[in-house]
């Protein structure tokens, strides 16, 4: 970023970070932007708080009260006694707690506010509900495979209901960080690399946790867009790494998805671990206030990460507990989540005059105002009733939502000689694999409330699905990590005496997620063994993948005629699997994410530029950017998926081929189905800018649609560009079209020639 940010920041943290705060040029909108109108009597809220409660209003703590998996998904910390906790909330010194224990935990502490509390303020129960409650939903990378945006608002509005119900208000998503690095374990939460599709998914996922009917409704939670920002560009993939970007590429890449979350009314966002050019983002002033607060308007309110302020001593950006808290809240954290920092040092550092009582205030009502908005002052119960709990969670509507979500989100890489489906009777079946069977690994990372205990794994989902159960035989043939004794010898065997293998492989769900990064991001030793011995028996088979990640296939898994991606799809995994394999439902997912050649071409992405060194086509040629061991294009790449259909694209149209400064440009293909059986397409438009003043990728997604192809019909697909959609971000850092020739595919995925054109920008 450029200079005057860092001095800017410089200043703020120097002895004049109260009068550079109130002097600012900008202070007057920041406050017009952050002031929601309150009603009278929490309005005057602020004037009756001692400043050791409004600290309180801005401390979050995890429950000491668990549910579920909380314990396990974040470092040890002291969470104290819950009597602990009900005696800071009589006290005020707690907003709320997060990744609780349910409407009795809620109902309990909610009472103490109501009733013992000095001023009355309600309570905010929040939780990490990132692919669903107790019905768990695939994981986020998995849906966005779907391609489909109202598949994952209904699936965040389930989750949303579900949470609801169990008295929460605000969830912890969607993440909507772009992730180009995959061995980056993050990327699991995410949208993948596109920022197109980063946008779309994280509108929907918003608008899916809120509902339709404002946050007040007993069925909404509040959504919070995270990590802000570009915590998905850390260094090697590595969790909680370095990240060191341009402000282009900040603003063309990781700053969209959050602009889409905020338009779509998400009230609160989270500073990253990460720091950004050199300035931790729980502290980035610039960040949180310059470009959040004064250039985007944003007014909800800005919470830490866990410990997130905390860390800023550990970065070498603050010296002590002190320190971090007022960098951290003078940036524009209002809320500190587990540190408990603010509570402890914000009274004294107003006292000594270091932190404006303007700034405490202003960040105390952003709290008052979400509760508001949550409905919490007109009644502090609204989501803690028992009888919804055990109503409304796990529902058969919502187990059928997340049986038709998993089918959506399975991905066909290869599928060579039809060998899918298979027939649901005739054949003999050979189930082999660490994954074969069992409750484990199903629902995936990052789930507090829903166990593999109550997912349906993948033998019971195609035992269902056949006509004779004893024609599957299942053999585990290899740990995940290591070997079994006599694993392969019977797994061999097993194949041996069937008509097709089905070899279920891959990572566990702890191979992805938070802290999760590998430096190789491939099938684990053992288990290739297994595929290498499996394949040699001569039988054809058919891989199923299990995985949070692309992954670089090689070997007997690479050479597999048919590759399904199965992700972690939550609870109906195995009914879902079963639906794709057996034919009861047609594949038709996208990659989110380009599967590369070998883990050294990570970071990769396939909207990156050309270099002024291309290798064409072909062979690798000298003094041309290339590796010297594998392409440097994708294995499969981002938007590749294959149907049970045959599909062909011909015809293109570009209405002329000008697109008018104020008019707008439609194109036109016709895609064909010549098979037997009726395919979705997501049928999808890149743009390339052959000439720019900013250099420009290869190819960028601009739109897409899902087109339902009868077997033997055609259908024309019809896209309409508009100059807005040939933004790009220009030397002054500002948004610029230019006029100029552009390239254009309407292809299967980004790599594919489909059908190619140009057309030209008046």
């Amino acid at each position: 970023m450029q200079d005057r940010h860092i001095s800017r920041r410089a200043m703020l943290i120097g002895a004049g970070a109260t009068a550079a705060w109130a002097a600012s040029p900008a202070r007057a909108l920041l406050q017009q932007v952050a002031e929601i109108p309150l009603p009278a009597d929490v309005a005057a809220l602020p004037g009756r708080m001692t400043v050791e409660e409004k600290a309180g209003q801005l401390t979050l703590m995890a429950a000491a009260w668990a549910g579920g998996a909380a314990v396990s998904l974040n470092p040890a910390g002291a969470a104290g006694s819950f009597d602990q906790q009900l005696a800071d909330v009589r006290a005020g010194r707690l907003t709320g707690v997060f990744n609780g224990n349910g409407t009795a935990m809620a109902k309990a502490m909610q009472t103490a506010a109501m009733r013992q509390g000095r001023l009355k303020i309600p309570l905010l129960f929040a939780a990490d509900i990132i692919h669903g409650f107790r019905t768990v939903f695939p994981m986020p990378l998995a849906e966005a495979a779907s391609f489909d945006p109202e598949l994952a608002r209904r699936t965040a509005r389930a989750a949303g209901t579900e949470a609801a119900a169990a008295g929460i208000d605000w969830t912890f998503a969607p993440m909507v960080d772009i992730a180009r690095d995959q061995r980056w374990g993050r990327g699991v939460e995410g949208a993948g690399e596109d920022v197109l599709l980063g946008r779309i998914m994280a509108d929907a996922r918003v608008r899916g946790f809120q509902g339709t009917r404002g946050l007040a409704a007993p069925d909404a939670v509040a959504s919070c867009a995270k990590h802000f920002a570009a915590y998905g560009a850390a260094e090697a993939g590595l969790d909680y790494n370095t990240v060191d970007v341009s402000e282009r590429t900040l603003r063309e890449v990781y700053f969209p998805p959050f602009e889409a979350a905020f338009a779509a009314g998400s009230p609160t966002t989270m500073a990253s671990f990460n720091e950004l050019s050199g300035i931790p983002a729980t502290a980035n002033e610039w960040l949180l206030t310059q470009v959040l607060r004064r250039e985007w308007g944003f007014g909800g309110l800005v919470v830490s990460d866990y410990t997130g302020d905390e860390e800023l001593i550990a970065h070498g950006f603050a010296a002590d507990a002190r320190e971090a808290t007022k960098l951290a809240f003078m940036a524009g954290v209002d809320m500190s989540m587990q540190s408990g920092f603010y509570l402890k040092h914000l009274p004294t550092l107003v006292a000594a005059g270091e932190v404006p009582m303007a700034r405490v205030d202003e960040a105390v009502r952003r709290v008052l105002a979400l509760k508001v908005a949550l409905g919490l002052f007109d009644d502090p119960f609204r989501r803690i009733d028992p009888r919804r709990e055990k109503t409304q969670i796990r529902t058969r509507a919502h187990l059928d939502l997340a049986r038709e979500a998993g089918v959506r989100s399975i991905v066909m890489l290869k599928n060579d000689g039809g060998l899918l489906p298979l027939p649901r009777a005739g054949k003999r079946i050979a189930l082999i694999g660490p994954f074969a069977r069992g409750q484990h690994d199903l629902i995936g990372p990052w789930n507090v409330y829903g166990t593999d205990a109550e997912a349906v794994d993948l033998l019971t989902g195609m035992q269902a699905a056949v006509a004779d159960r004893t024609a599957i035989t299942v053999v585990d043939g290899s740990g995940i990590d290591a070997p079994l004794p006599g694993g392969i010898q019977a797994a061999v065997a097993a194949a041996q005496a069937a008509d097709v293998v089905v070899l279920a492989i891959g990572e566990t769900q702890r191979m992805s997620g938070e802290a999760q990064s590998r430096t190789a991001i491939v099938v684990p030793p053992a288990q290739m063994a297994l595929a290498e011995a499996v394949a040699a028996t001569g039988k054809p088979v058919v891989v199923l993948l299990r995985n949070g990640r692309a992954l670089a296939l090689e070997g007997a898994v690479l050479a597999a005629p048919a590759i399904l991606v199965t992700w972690f799809l939550g609870s109906q995994m195995g009914p879902a699997i079963a639906d794709v394999l057996f034919g009861r439902e047609s594949p038709s997912a996208r990659l989110p994410v380009s599967f590369p050649h070998a883990t050294g071409q990570q970071p990769y992405h396939y909207a990156h530029k050309t270099t002024g060194r291309p290798n064409p086509p072909g062979a690798p040629q000298e003094y041309k950017t290339h590796y010297q061991e594998v392409p440097n294009d994708a294995l499969f790449p981002f938007g590749h998926g294959l149907t049970y259909g045959r599909i062909a694209y011909a015809g293109l149209e570009t209405g002329g081929g000008t697109l008018a400064a104020g008019g707008t440009l439609t194109v036109r293909a016709t895609v064909t189905n010549s098979g037997t059986r009726a395919a979705d397409e997501v049928v999808q438009l890149y743009v390339q800018d052959v000439t720019a003043s900013i250099t420009r990728p290869v190819r960028e997604l601009k739109a897409f649609r899902r087109v339902r192809v009868p077997a033997g019909a055609s259908q024309v697909v019809e896209f309409t560009l508009r100059r807005s959609d040939l933004t790009f971000i220009g030397r002054d850092l500002k948004p610029i079209v230019e006029p100029g020739r552009f390239r254009l595919w309407i292809a299967p995925s980004a790599q594919a020639e489909g059908v190619a054109g140009e057309f030209t920008l008046a």
